[in-house]
């Protein structure tokens, strides 16, 4: 991932998507590794499936419970990163991916905060 983060939620998310799919497909490929990138790549994806899907909520009621579920994806992300065997030298990557997980996740905690008020 470079470190110029797009100011775009959408750009970024995808972004993330797209930098996940690249780093499993560096992984070792042990029995464990192929289920957990399968969640993985499931819960990357769908952070910015139901960021598209909040903007074009049909309410404030909607758009927070698509914001929420961002959320969750993202926090999910993060946790199936902590199972995967990243294997020597890649260990870098998987915590670059986890800190845009969580950094993500908090993004999406604060816009639940300032629309729920």
């Amino acid at each position: 991932m470079d470190n110029k983060k797009p100011y775009d939620l959408e750009d970024r998310t995808f972004n993330f998507a797209k930098a996940a799919r690249e780093f499993v497909k560096t992984l070792p490929r042990t029995i464990a590794n192929i289920e957990d990138v399968k969640q993985f790549v499931r819960a990357s994806g769908s952070v910015g499936a139901n960021y598209i899907e909040a903007n074009e909520a049909i309410g404030k009621k909607d758009f927070v419970m698509k914001i929420k579920i961002c959320r969750r994806e993202a926090k999910e992300s993060g946790y199936w990163l902590r199972l995967i065997d990243a294997g020597v030298g890649l260990t870098a990557t998987r915590d670059a991916l986890t800190a845009e997980a969580t950094e993500l996740m908090k993004i999406f905690g604060a816009i639940v905060r300032k629309s729920e008020h």
